[in-house]
C-alpha cells in the first residue's frame, strides 16, 4: 500500500470522527422568545435589555439546544387576552404576558424535575424590561457573573448554560400537535442515526480499500 493511500485512509477516518463530533454537544439553558402574531421568534436581545409594550407576549423555554436554530420553543397557549384576562389595565403601568416552559424531564439537570409549564401576567411600570416583568411574577431569578439568566422560579437550582454531551441530551421530542407548535421548527437535533458525513467516510474507506487491493494484485502480476 502506497503512502498516498495511507494518507487517504487517515483523511477518511478523520472525516468520520469530525462528523460525529459535529453532533456531539449542546447547551442546557433558558432561551428567550418574542411572540409575533401566531408564532414564536427567537429574541435577538436579552431580557434585561428588551422593554416590551403593553399587550406583548414573551416566552422562556428551558432545554438542551445546540444553537438558536434548533432551540426548543415554549409550548402551550400564548394568547395575551387569555393570560391577562384577570389583570385589568391601569394608568401608569403596562401588562406583559409571560409563557414559562420549564422543559422536559429528559432535559433537566441530574437530580431535578422540571415544574409544570405556566403563564403569568406581569403588571409593571411603563419603562420596565422583560427581566423586571419576569422578576415580578416568577422569582427568584438566578444570574451568573456575565448577567446570563440561569434560573427562573428557582429552576434549575444550579448550572448555567453548561455543555451537555449528545448521549446526555433528552430523547423526548415535543408533541408536534401541541397548540402553537411551529411545523417548520421541529426539533431534529436528537436524531441518533448515522450522519451523512459518517456514510461518506465509510464509502471513502471502502473505495480506498478496493483501490489498495487492486494495486497490490497489479504489482504481483507484474512481478510474475
Amino acid at each position: 500500500m502506497t503512502r498516498r493511500v495511507v494518507l487517504l485512509f487517515l483523511a477518511a477516518f478523520l472525516l468520520i470522527g469530525s462528523a460525529g463530533q459535529a453532533q456531539a454537544a449542546g447547551y442546557r439553558y433558558w432561551s428567550f422568545w418574542d411572540r409575533d402574531g401566531d408564532r414564536w421568534v427567537y429574541a435577538t436581545q436579552g431580557p434585561s435589555l428588551v422593554r416590551p409594550s403593553d399587550g406583548d407576549v414573551q416566552g422562556f423555554r428551558f432545554a438542551v439546544s445546540e444553537n438558536s436554530d434548533d432551540a426548543a420553543q415554549p409550548r402551550g397557549a400564548a394568547d395575551f387576552a387569555s393570560i391577562c384576562a384577570k389583570t385589568p389595565a391601569e394608568d401608569g403601568s403596562k401588562r406583559v404576558a409571560l409563557v414559562l416552559d420549564f422543559g422536559t424531564a429528559s432535559d433537566a439537570p441530574s437530580g431535578e424535575n422540571p415544574p409544570a409549564p405556566r403563564t403569568a401576567c406581569a403588571r409593571v411600570s411603563p419603562d420596565a424590561t422583560t427581566a423586571d416583568a419576569l422578576a415580578a411574577v416568577a422569582g427568584p431569578l438566578r444570574y451568573n457573573t456575565n448577567a446570563l439568566l440561569c434560573g427562573i422560579a428557582g429552576y434549575p437550582k444550579s448550572g448555567c448554560g453548561e455543555q451537555v454531551a449528545q448521549k446526555e441530551k433528552g430523547k423526548e421530542k415535543d408533541d408536534s400537535t401541541a397548540p402553537d407548535a411551529a411545523p417548520d421548527q421541529k426539533d431534529t437535533s436528537d436524531d441518533d442515526g448515522p450522519s451523512v458525513g459518517l456514510y461518506a467516510g465509510i464509502a471513502i474507506v471502502a473505495a480506498l480499500a478496493g483501490a489498495a487491493t487492486w494495486q497490490a494484485r497489479r504489482r504481483r502480476n507484474a512481478t510474475d
